[in-house]
């Protein structure tokens, strides 16, 4: 059994335009990645090749993918499959869990704020 928090030790990028990204768990599932970010931090337009779900948990947040924008509030959550490219942007300070499949790279999102 593991146990992990999404809202326990939440730390942020305090400068810049990209959020903090932590690992908060692995499981036989898949990977949970804890997202926090300040007003105004976004996460470029991109894609994984997998499904992905994402959660708010606190905070606001613009979705965009397949050419529109979705408003999520804390309790929210979207899902997207494979291939689809998508970007978030804060609308306040804001903390989101994606859920990524197995498969996938956490190593990317890292290489996604970089850029």
């Amino acid at each position: 059994m593991k146990t992990a928090s999404v809202l326990d030790n939440i730390t942020y990028n305090e400068k810049g335009n990209s959020p903090k990204v932590s690992l908060i768990m692995t499981s036989y599932l898949g990977k949970e990645v804890r997202i926090a970010f300040r007003k105004n931090q976004f996460v470029k337009e991109h894609y994984t090749p997998s499904p992905i779900v994402v959660e708010v948990y606190e905070g606001q947040i613009e979705f965009g993918a397949e050419g529109g924008v979705v408003v999520l509030s804390k309790g929210d959550m979207i899902s997207l499959k494979g291939g689809v490219r998508h970007d978030l942007t804060a609308l306040e300070d804001s903390v989101v869990k994606l859920s990524l499949h197995k498969n996938d790279n956490y190593g990317h999102i890292k290489d996604i704020l970089k850029s």
